[in-house]
């Protein structure tokens, strides 16, 4: 097993486990096992590719670059929600939460960025 493999066996595991996890984003952990099944495992590429439950986002993401409102409005509030309350619980005051805010904006923005599937709700 080579390191795109395993990068993409331990990437799915945590899409997968993002499904069950409200913490965790699916997507672009799914994406990216896609991206490095697709440089090492014709074999694994093609089974997540045509799978009934990544299948589907893999191919809206490669033909069209989009996601679905469903996934880009959750992505929106896991940052706001979960990123605000843990910067304001618990990271330190100064420098830290400022960096950390900073963060959170560059991922709140590239989410918004994300063009919505117009096929998918």
């Amino acid at each position: 097993m080579n390191l795109w493999s395993l990068l993409g066996i331990l990437s799915l595991l945590t899409g997968g486990a993002g499904i069950l996890l409200p913490l965790l984003p699916t997507t672009p952990f799914v994406l990216l096992a896609a991206w490095c099944f697709a440089r090492s495992s014709p074999r694994m590429h093609a089974w997540l590719v045509n799978s009934r439950l990544f299948g589907p986002m893999i191919h809206r993401w490669h033909e069209n670059r989009c996601i679905s409102m469903r996934v880009k409005i959750t992505a929106l509030f896991m940052v706001v929600g979960i990123g605000g309350s843990s910067v304001l619980l618990f990271v330190p005051a100064g420098w830290p939460k400022l960096a950390a805010v900073a963060l959170l904006a560059v991922g709140f923005v590239s989410v918004w960025r994300l063009r919505v599937c117009r096929d998918c709700s």
